[in-house]
C-alpha cells in the first residue's frame, strides 16, 4: 500500500512567552485560523552570539506535529490567529 502525502497546514502566531523555569527560553505558539489545532515551538535565546532568530507571522507545519487545542483555548487561539493573518503576510517577521 502506498503512503499518502500530507499537505502542510498554515498556522499563525498567537503567543510568544518566556519560560518560567528557563530564563533563556522563548515559547512560540502557532494555531490554525479556526483555533482547533496548534503547534508549540521552544527556542533558546542566543543573546551573546549575535545571531538573529526571526519569528514569522505564519509557518507551514506538518499536520502530524499539530496538537488538538484544549476547548478553553480555542476561541482565544482562533481570534489571535485571525488577527495575525489579517495584519501580516505569512513571511513577515514579528
Amino acid at each position: 500500500m502506498a503512503e499518502t502525502a500530507t499537505e502542510p497546514v498554515r498556522v499563525w502566531l498567537v503567543e510568544r512567552t518566556y519560560g518560567d523555569d528557563e530564563l533563556n527560553l522563548v515559547i512560540l505558539t502557532y494555531a490554525t485560523p479556526d483555533g482547533e489545532r496548534y503547534l508549540r515551538k521552544e527556542r533558546a535565546l542566543t543573546s551573546f552570539t549575535g545571531a538573529k532568530r526571526e519569528t514569522t507571522a505564519a509557518i507551514d507545519a506538518d499536520p502530524a506535529n499539530l496538537g488538538e487545542t484544549p476547548p478553553e483555548d480555542r476561541e482565544y487561539f482562533a481570534d489571535a490567529a485571525s488577527r495575525t493573518a489579517e495584519k501580516y503576510d505569512p513571511e513577515e517577521t514579528l
